[in-house]
């Protein structure tokens, strides 16, 4: 195969699904777990994010056309893997409409940035959709890092990385240890604990007035928050519904949590004097 220009190793072609050279995209559903601390990135976008997120690469597999659209940023130090759709259909497992798949490196264990002020904490969510969701919601918000139950899904499922556009590869997750202690930790921290729920007695969210700094709580599809993790907040807070609504998708909840709460902008430098 000739060289092409923007892609700093020159594409292998394979023509085989059984090629060992492409043995961790094999098989790949929605929820599997990569070996070696990697995970799958899914569609030229999120490809795009992840080779510019600075997280590691181990190798991009695609096909004819999408090498076309994406070869000026293949330039890292990574193998690219090019192979005829059938084939690349045949590795996965599925049929990869978008034509692009990409095997990156997991990063080191996050931990909650210092003086962090705004924190979206998530208790037994288990639906890779809306964690992808949120995550993505939190990025477009400004949260500081998100922070999991021990329970909850991993976020760098291939669904949840894809429905995320790739939010995870920028924002630092964080996995607590303890639950809830965690969240004991971060009121002792100065950071209030705010806790989404359906309670009528709650806070109507566009009465809430944000503190300085938050982490806002929310629990999974049908349970909800915890009794544990209620008792851990310093504020119940709703969103209003029309008479006879049941509730809202977890995801959507929490973009509206961010919208209303999002951290004022910092103030502009003042302006040069004469």
């Amino acid at each position: 195969m000739d060289y092409v220009v923007g892609v700093a190793l020159p594409p292998i072609e394979i023509a085989d699904p059984a090629d060992p050279r492409v043995a961790g995209y094999r098989a790949l559903k929605e929820r599997t777990v990569i070996e070696g601390g990697r995970f799958v990135a899914e569609s030229e976008r999120v490809v795009r994010r992840l080779i510019d997120s600075g997280l590691g690469v181990e190798s991009v597999l695609l096909t004819a056309p999408r090498l076309a659209t994406l070869a000026g940023a293949l330039d890292g130090p990574f193998p690219v893997y090019l192979a005829p759709q059938a084939v690349l259909d045949g590795i996965a497992g599925f049929s990869v409409h978008r034509g692009c798949l990409a095997l990156g490196l997991r990063p080191p264990p996050a931990a909650i940035p210092g003086g962090a002020r705004t924190i979206v904490a998530l208790e037994d969510l288990t639906d890779v959709d809306n964690l992808g969701a949120i995550a993505r919601h939190a990025a477009a918000f400004g949260a500081d890092a998100l922070l999991l139950s021990p329970r909850c899904a991993d976020p760098f499922y291939r669904k949840a990385i894809r429905v995320s556009l790739g939010a995870v590869f920028g924002l630092p997750v964080v996995r607590a240890a303890r639950w809830p202690e965690d969240l004991l930790e971060l009121r002792r921290a100065g950071v209030t604990v705010v806790g989404a729920v359906l309670d009528r007695d709650a806070t109507p969210l566009e009465r809430f007035v944000r503190p300085a700094r938050v982490a806002l709580l929310f629990g999974a599809e049908g349970p909800g928050l915890s009794p544990a993790a209620r008792a851990a907040c310093d504020h119940r807070v709703t969103i209003r519904m029309s008479p006879g609504a049941d509730s809202l998708n977890v995801a959507t909840a929490a973009a509206l949590f961010l919208y209303s709460t999002r951290a004022p902008a910092p103030a502009p430098p003042p302006a040069p004097t004469s």
